[in-house]
């Protein structure tokens, strides 16, 4: 069975990384095993390899499904498909080598810059990432200004083209390289990629098209979500400088741990304790699942290490609906360490009727002693 790869560790980032991080970790492996760079018989295969972990963790959404589901999450959605399969994010590998963008690939012209993703952490119990529930959120971020509608203007006047690269929204510097004449093509400072500048500021927000202001939203959290899992909302982060799009939420997911059900995946594990008699002559017990505590019948004879599955009874599959894991409840017979006048009779009685003979000659020590001369 092949082993799944793991993108983080192939870009040498930690899960949680920052989207520059995770820039710079390609860039620079893209300069150390791009097969035009090194000849070594295995730089091809592994530069595909460095270049699929990019494709995916430089995506917010598919990194989020990566994150959640592993590479399951992304196969078959375009993590490593198609066009993208040429060594992709071009303009990201080109700059690893040159700094800038390759004449042709995508360009800045009057792109307004997209607002931040923001991130919430949200705490929930276990029985609601079981069962799913609406929680009620809010947090700060930088929306549209209300007087100026997001552009950055004075009333009664409007952004013009940038001077300094004529509204295009960047500079063009063309340079030789070993593969010939290419053209640098880089943000331009003045307007920052934009292609217009603001001359007369609107008052309340300075000229950026935005304020700060306190947001509350309802977040529906899905049955079956796990601790560490992220929910993103489109368009709830930060709108971008006049009037550029919002970002996206990021909802991290922090479930409280069950004190009796330890959680792997959609699978549950309860660890209970028997005694000898209920172990030797069977009981009914109360054990708890994931929707609350239900009665087990455990048969007589039952082992210490006996593993229970009951079918159903675990956490709901996120993309599966309806389909649930399994509980495991994981058998412990415990052998008391200090027995009463009574209990060690009875079992030495039963060790005389199952034919065992030498037991309990272990010497007594001086407290079991004196106990047994006090009557």
């Amino acid at each position: 069975m092949a082993t799944e790869r793991d993108y983080y560790a192939i870009l040498g980032v930690p899960r949680t990384a920052t989207d520059a991080e995770i820039k710079r970790a390609f860039r620079k492996l893209a300069q150390q095993w791009h097969p035009d760079v090194n000849r070594d018989s295995g730089a091809d295969e592994r530069f595909k390899e460095i270049n699929e972990s990019y494709q995916v963790l430089s995506d917010p959404q598919r990194r989020q499904a990566y994150d959640m589901f592993g590479a399951a999450g992304v196969n078959g959605s375009g993590a490593f498909t198609g066009a993208q399969q040429g060594f992709g994010g071009f303009s990201d590998l080109f700059d690893a080598f040159f700094g800038g963008t390759a004449a042709g690939g995508a360009t800045r012209r009057g792109r307004a810059a997209v607002g931040s993703d923001l991130r919430y952490d949200l705490r929930v119990s276990f029985e609601e990432s079981i069962r799913g529930t609406e929680k009620e959120i809010e947090y700060s971020l930088l929306d549209r200004c209300a007087t100026c509608s997001g552009s950055g203007a004075k009333a009664g006047s409007a952004a013009i083209a940038c001077p300094q690269c004529q509204g295009r929204g960047e500079i063009r510097h063309v340079r030789q390289t070993m593969l010939g004449q290419m053209v640098n093509v880089v943000a331009c400072p003045r307007c920052r990629g934009e292609g217009k500048v603001v001359e007369l500021p609107c008052e309340d927000c300075g000229g950026d098209g935005r304020r700060e202001r306190t947001k509350r939203l309802r977040v529906s959290v899905p049955a079956g979500i796990d601790d560490g899992h992220q929910i993103r909302l489109s368009a709830e982060g930060e709108v971008g400088p006049r009037g550029g799009p919002p970002g996206s939420l990021y909802v991290a997911i922090h479930v409280t741990p069950h004190p009796s059900l330890k959680r792997e995946g959609t699978e549950l594990f309860h660890q209970l304790s028997l005694s000898i008699a209920q172990a030797a002559l069977g009981t009914s017990v109360r054990v708890p699942t994931a929707d609350g505590e239900e009665d087990l019948e455990i048969k007589p004879g039952t082992q210490p290490g006996t593993e229970i599955r009951l079918r159903g009874r675990g956490a709901p599959h996120l993309r599966r609906a309806g389909a649930r894991g399994d509980l495991h409840v994981l058998v412990d017979v415990k052998i008391p360490s200090k027995l009463t006048k009574e209990q060690r009779e009875a079992l030495e009685s039963f060790a005389a009727a199952s034919g065992e003979s030498g037991l309990g000659t272990a010497r007594p020590g001086v407290l079991d002693r004196l106990k047994d001369a006090l009557g």
